[in-house]
Order: structure tokens, then sequence, then C-alpha cells
């Protein structure tokens, strides 16, 4: 028998039917959406508060929660997840309000914390463990 006929065909994994999320996964996502938007706007509180350490904290606990994420659910969902609550809560709190009231200024501490943000949200989105299959562990042409 072949690695090919093993995997369920010649696509492997890509070949089998989708199936629908547990509701244990989906609430996970949503929790870790949620803990995004959190991170989110306690990070644009605290990088303006103190500037260089303030901006390091919120990125370096951004990160952690993004890989955490993708750790816990052992896919690369885990860190989308909270990069979405993150990206929804930092997009509305740039917005400025009638008022005029803003929580980003247009120093540099602010598009460092953005720009930062996206970048560590790609690199751990990249990082984060991927799809395995279930099968025994073989390698190609064996």
């Amino acid at each position: 028998m072949s690695t090919a006929d093993r995997s369920g065909g010649a696509g492997g994994m890509l070949a089998q039917p989708l199936r629908p999320p547990s509701a244990g996964r989906v609430l996970a996502l949503l929790g870790l959406f949620v803990l995004g938007a959190v991170a989110g706007v306690a990070g644009a509180l605290v990088q303006g508060g103190w500037f260089p350490g303030g901006l390091l904290l919120a990125l370096a606990g951004s990160a952690g929660l993004f890989l955490g994420g993708a750790y816990a659910l052992r896919a690369r969902s885990g860190a989308v997840a909270p990069v979405a609550g993150w990206m929804a809560a930092v997009i509305l709190l740039t917005a400025s309000r009638p008022e005029g009231d803003f929580v980003f200024g247009a120093g540099a501490g602010s598009y460092l914390f953005l720009l930062g943000g996206m970048a560590v949200a790609v690199i751990c989105a990249t990082l984060g463990p991927g799809r395995q299959s279930d099968g025994p562990a073989v390698r190609l042409g064996k």
C-alpha cells in the first residue's frame, strides 16, 4: 500500500470532505476573538502611557496571545481569531469621535504599535502549527 492510498487518495487531506467545527472549538475561537479585542484596547492605552517600555509590552502581550492561541488550538485559526479581535478593536479606536477625542495620537509610537502589531500578527499566524494528518508518521518514498 502506498502513502497516497493510506492518506486518502492522491490529494491527502485536500481530498477529504470538510467537517464542521465542534461547538467547543467555536467557543474557543470566540473567546480568543474577545481576548484579542481586550489586548488591542489594553495595548492602545499602554503604548502611549509608557512610551518605549509600554510599546514593547503591548507588542509582546499581543504576540503571546496570538502564538499561544495557535498552539492551544493546534491550528493557525487559533492565531487568526485573536488577530481579528485585535484588528477590530484597534481600527475602532483609530476613528475620532464627534467631540474630537481619540485614543491614538499622531506620534511615532502609535504608528509603531499599529504596524508592529500587524507584523507580529502575520509572523505568529505563519509560525503557528499547520494541519497535520492523523495517519501514521511516514516518510515520503518509503
